[in-house]
């Protein structure tokens, strides 16, 4: 059986953090976020890499990131341009923003025929939870299922700023711990009294530590590509009118499960998730990537 795949979101253009945030070098050596990941990844099971990028940074994403990891594991590239779209659609005039993370995912098909986990290229996930999403397709992949996929349950209380507060996507399950809707939530912060946020109608609400939120970590098997060809020209025909309507991927996990066509299993991770989303992060990113160095919990060089 081939080992899942990791697929690793990195198109995004970097804007409101002043530059291309996927190569930037935090690490003691240079290394970015996404080499903690692949390394964490590698070492839970997974085998091959695929990255979704811009056309306009290939070689510079190819000299500073892929050069890295080919003698380590099989790695390959594709792309989300604009332009890709379902025949009979052309790109909006006045449109320049890319189609979203699902679009993003779609363009993995032609690389990836196996299961395999989704990832933000800027975010910091942690070894369990690679661990844990690994197992679960490993199982999958074992026993062929389809339409039966996952999502890395973050702790809310692992995923805070201390620069102030963040928006999160609230996970609602049932019984058996399946995913049954995400839920944006704005103005998420850890007060004297715990952590709160502000609903719809302004209230403040009060949600237990453990409360699981989505941060963009997900697994797949490649049924997941028909689904998302089949619904994406419908999204393209209901937000015609929209130049900044995006693709999201809760938004096909919504709609699968929400019609019966899929299950997505929350799976608990205790590891603690941070990031950048702008320039003033950095700082802080830096720091504790290097504290999990001194803690032994990384090498000094990973690759």
């Amino acid at each position: 059986m081939k080992k899942p795949t990791l697929f690793i979101l990195a198109a995004g253009m970097g804007s409101r953090y002043g530059g291309l945030k996927q190569l930037d070098g935090l690490g003691p050596n240079k290394e970015t976020i996404m080499d903690y990941s692949i390394y964490d990844a590698l070492r839970a099971g997974f085998g091959k890499l695929v990255f979704v990028i811009r056309k306009y940074f290939e070689d510079d994403f190819r000299r500073l990131i892929v050069a890295k990891y080919e003698d380590h594991v099989p790695v390959e590239i594709v792309f989300q341009e604009l332009d890709k779209l379902p025949e009979g659609f052309t790109v909006p005039e006045g449109r320049e923003k890319p189609w979203g993370t699902n679009h993003a995912v779609m363009m993995g098909q032609e690389a990836i025929g196996e299961p395999f986990a989704a990832i933000n290229a800027d975010d910091f996930y942690g070894r369990y939870s690679f661990e844990t999403l690994c197992a679960f397709l490993k199982g999958v992949g074992e026993d062929g299922s389809q339409n039966n996929y996952a999502m890395v349950g973050y702790r809310i209380g692992n995923t805070l700023s201390e620069s102030g507060s963040v928006a999160r996507g609230i996970c609602q399950t049932d019984a058996e711990g399946y995913l049954t809707g995400v839920v944006e939530r704005t103005d998420v912060r850890r007060t004297n009294e715990g952590i709160i946020f502000t609903d719809e109608m302004g209230a403040t609400v009060t949600i237990g530590e453990y409360t699981p939120v989505s941060m963009n970590m997900w697994g797949f098997t490649p049924d997941y590509f028909d689904h998302s060809a089949a619904y994406f020209p419908r999204f393209l025909q209901a937000n015609a009118g929209n130049l900044k309507s995006e693709f999201f991927i809760p938004l096909m996990v919504n709609e699968l499960i929400t019609n019966g066509k899929a299950k997505v299993k929350v799976l608990d991770t205790s590891s603690r998730w941070f990031g950048i989303t702008y320039a003033a992060d950095r700082p802080a990113v830096v720091a504790k990537i290097q504290a999990l160095v001194e803690a032994g919990e990384y090498p000094e060089q990973l690759f």
